[in-house]
């Protein structure tokens, strides 16, 4: 009888374990997780949340920032030149013994590491994890979703991720309803250089050249890279480009004839917005929708110098008056600001539909771009700094909603 009764017990050990095994491995790839850790991103287990992470990166580091994870982080590379990671000692792959000292257990990648660099940091507990840069709208979520649960779990950070994605293209989406419709929509193109780089349809960033209501000249070309002779066939009304760049179109025998170049219609941008896939996509929408539809602007504070297209795809405001109306707020509110004023300016986001990170009393890149985002839709240069007028109308009556 014992001896029955010991068979049955290994016969359920044996069942359990086998259902265990099959069991779910709290893999992302179908979507969040039911609990945070450990977490399956690709074929990459993380057992427990990191104590700290490194990003050799530029685009990684956007993501974060745009999720503002950012104090994970103890180190990156020097390609990562965000002001707000200015201050975090700069590594290399090959720099383990650092890494390790920095307390850091998590090396985030867009490229694949040497077998000898990954053999090193495995060997010192420290997991990598190679993030690709999106490819289009979905993408971008998996992009999101990938570095989140990393940081924060399964459950947790995916949908943190997930939901910082979809803001982005919410704010996106806004932009495009209110430009104005027509029967023959402006033909555009993103240079990179005079060397046939150019955005081109198969990508991210071609993406955004449609969501600006834009038709994007280069969409036939594959991987960044079209030919001079198919683009002077194109030949889009408007060109924009890195800063720099303008002066070699200009000088090019070949891009010279294109007729935007020839019309003094070429526009240069800062260059990380269509590099990097954070929060500086929907300020790479907006200006160059607000080039090419100028009316987009019209009845905003904005005086002509104030919304110049030819450095930069930022503005200023001429807007410095303080009001002792605007919910209490006084003053101006900016990035790198810090408080209850700041913390009261978020909670209003957050009522209009307009902040989707937690409100935390700090001026962040995320606070930033809800502030432009409420300034893009309440008629209002979209500066990113909360002046009198806008934390006036932020905290009336007359503030417009977001309401998807």
């Amino acid at each position: 009888m014992q001896k029955k009764i010991t068979a049955i017990f290994l016969c359920i050990l044996i069942v359990t374990g086998a259902l265990a095994a099959c069991g779910p491995k709290n893999d992302i790839s179908s979507g969040a997780g039911v609990k945070d850790f450990p977490v399956t991103i690709g074929n990459v287990t993380i057992n427990q949340e990191p104590k700290g992470a490194v990003v050799l990166s530029p685009n990684v580091a956007d993501v974060i920032l745009a999720m503002q994870y950012e104090i994970q982080l103890k180190a990156k590379s020097a390609e990562c030149t965000q002001s707000d990671l200015a201050v975090l000692p700069n590594v290399t792959a090959d720099d383990v013994k650092q890494i390790k000292d920095l307390g850091a257990d998590l090396v985030f990648t867009d490229t694949e590491l040497t077998k000898e660099q990954t053999d090193a940091l495995q060997k010192e507990g420290i997991t990598v994890l190679t993030v690709a840069k999106a490819t289009g709208r979905e993408d971008l979520d998996r992009l999101y979703s990938q570095v989140g649960a990393a940081l924060k779990g399964a459950k947790t950070g995916y949908e943190h991720g997930t939901k910082a994605s979809q803001s982005i293209f919410l704010t996106i989406d806004d932009i495009s309803r209110i430009i104005p419709k027509s029967n023959t929509p402006t033909s555009v193109a993103y240079l990179f250089d005079t060397d046939g780089g150019v955005v081109t349809g198969d990508t991210l960033e071609g993406k955004l050249i449609e969501s600006a209501g834009l038709i994007n000249a280069a969409a036939d070309g594959v991987k960044n890279q079209m030919a001079i002779s198919e683009l002077l066939i194109a030949n889009p009304k408007y060109i924009f480009c890195p800063t720099g760049v303008k002066a070699k179109l200009v000088q090019s025998p070949e891009y010279k004839k294109l007729t935007a170049v020839q019309q003094g219609k070429v526009y240069e941008m800062d260059p990380n917005l269509m590099l990097l896939q954070g929060r500086g996509v929907i300020t790479a929408v907006s200006f160059m929708a607000g080039t090419v539809y100028p009316e987009l602007l019209a009845g905003t504070d904005a005086t002509s110098s104030g919304s110049s297209s030819t450095s930069s795809g930022s503005t200023t405001s001429t807007v410095s008056s303080t009001s002792s109306t605007a919910g209490a707020i006084t003053g101006t509110l900016k990035k790198g600001d810090q408080g209850a004023e700041v913390l009261k300016m978020q909670n209003r986001l957050k009522e209009l539909g307009y902040m989707f990170m937690t409100p935390n009393g700090t001026f962040g890149d995320g606070t930033e771009q809800s502030v432009k985002d409420f300034q893009l839709l309440n008629g209002y240069e979209t500066t990113g700094v909360a002046d009198a007028k806008t934390l006036q109308t932020m905290f009336s009556s007359d503030a417009k909603k977001r309401t998807n």
